[in-house]
């Protein structure tokens, strides 16, 4: 008598695996591959979306161990969503990466120096604003002080593992400034549109504090009543999308008490990551009802301005621009127009187009340091297209791709200047004598 074969026990096993009703919705019908980056570069099945998701039910069925092997063709994901749009059966491809991810924790046994890392960045410092300020500050120090040059000058990086001279190379370069939501509040002329809560946020307030400032400024001369909660803090995309979704969860919930303490209209973002991130709260929280309600209030900056209205400047700046779309702005959040109705309402500027806008740029986060050959590979491809299109300003809205296609149109040779899109509106608001 034939003994029947044991039914192979499920892979994922923890509370944040993918669920099996998301998992089995991909039909295979390859509409995603055209719009994946990772297989746009290398021609892989392994490396594009449909691939990705049957290896994680290969797993989730057993029949394949979750080996290093196997969480590599996943590591290379940049997580840009680009998949979700073109997909006609509607998998939520990031929801289910973002769970593979955190399932991966448990079986995945990383290097020590990552396990660190990981530990170091997203456990300790992110959660904590103060911690990572005091962080940015030493690094800026390191930036500006002459001690960076002096430690290339005798060599230092050159005897260390090539990472260590990458890991220098990948420095985000800190602000004279850093921007902090101190609890104030700014209060517009004349009639007030909203009243909205603004994220500080932790890359982009140490990078781009200027940007921050010139957000301000915007919002209250259209008429926004802005309020800065001091107890806010990092919005916790990094670890979502890395895969450590308890401290995640932390810091949502942080920021559901603060941004929504002073019951705003809007709750309004300059990084769209941190946008993207927000408005889904409310599923990162399990459906807890002020955490939706902190979604559905979460605007982007230009969303926002397209959404209530904005005084057309009265100053002039002659230049061609092309808009980068950050993908948690387009794939994410679908906010594609917006920008460029920002960028079309200034006297003198010529919005252009560049080919293949929606392929990801590489910067994805930390992927940029992680998978930096692929993040250097993208970060070109998407400078050639820049470059192509003639532009004098390529303008953005995101801290990430601002960083990448800085470093990438430097590479390129191209004097193309990298600016926020929120940062232009202001500097020719500034040049129109239009504010108070």
């Amino acid at each position: 008598m034939k003994s029947t074969p044991a039914t192979p026990e499920r892979g994922f096993i923890t509370a944040d695996a993918p669920s099996e009703d998301d998992l089995y919705k991909c039909v295979q019908c390859g509409f995603c591959l055209n719009a994946c980056p990772t297989y746009l570069e290398t021609g892989l099945e392994a490396e594009s979306p449909r691939g990705r998701l049957t290896l994680m039910k290969a797993v989730n069925e057993g029949r394949v161990e979750m080996t290093p092997t196997v969480t590599r063709h996943w590591d290379l994901c940049l997580q840009c969503r680009a998949c979700e749009v073109a997909c006609p059966s509607g998998v939520p491809y990031g929801r289910i990466m973002m769970a593979t991810r955190a399932e991966m924790k448990t079986p995945v046994k990383r290097p020590m120096r990552e396990r660190f890392a990981r530990n170091m960045g997203f456990n300790r410092l992110l959660p904590k604003p103060k911690l990572m300020r005091t962080f940015g500050k030493m690094t800026r120090f390191y930036q500006r002080s002459g001690a960076r040059t002096l430690t290339k000058k005798i060599g230092v990086l050159k005897v260390l593992p090539d990472r260590y001279e990458y890991l220098d190379q990948s420095l985000p370069p800190m602000g004279k400034d850093f921007f902090v939501a101190d609890g104030r509040v700014l209060k517009p002329q004349g009639q007030i549109k909203a009243r909205v809560s603004l994220l500080g946020g932790c890359v982009m307030s140490m990078m781009h504090a200027e940007t921050m400032q010139a957000t301000l400024r915007v919002l209250v001369h259209n008429g926004f009543e802005v309020h800065l909660p001091s107890d806010q803090g990092c919005c916790g995309s990094l670890n979502m999308y890395a895969g450590e979704r308890a401290t995640a969860r932390q810091m949502a919930a942080n920021n559901v008490t603060a941004l929504l303490s002073m019951n705003p209209d809007a709750v309004v973002s300059s990084s769209a990551g941190c946008g993207s991130t927000m408005k889904e709260y409310g599923e990162l929280l399990d459906g807890d009802e002020r955490a939706e309600e902190l979604a559905n209030k979460t605007r982007d900056i230009h969303e926002l301005l397209a959404d209530y209205g904005f005084k057309t400047p009265t100053g002039r700046l002659d230049a061609r621009v092309v808009f980068q779309d950050p993908c948690h702005l387009l794939s994410t959040q679908r906010v594609s127009d917006p920008p460029r109705q920002i960028l079309r309402s200034i006297p003198g500027v010529q919005v252009v187009e560049m080919a293949e806008s929606t392929v990801c740029c590489g910067s994805a986060g930390t992927y940029s340091i992680t998978q930096r050959d692929m993040s250097t590979r993208l970060g070109d491809r998407k400078a050639r297209n820049i470059i192509a299109t003639g532009a004098n300003y390529m303008a953005t809205g995101n801290p990430g791709c601002a960083l990448q296609l800085g470093n990438a149109l430097t590479r390129a040779g191209s004097e193309i200047e990298v600016r926020y899109a929120v940062d232009i509106l202001d500097e020719v608001y500034r040049a129109g004598g239009d504010y108070a």
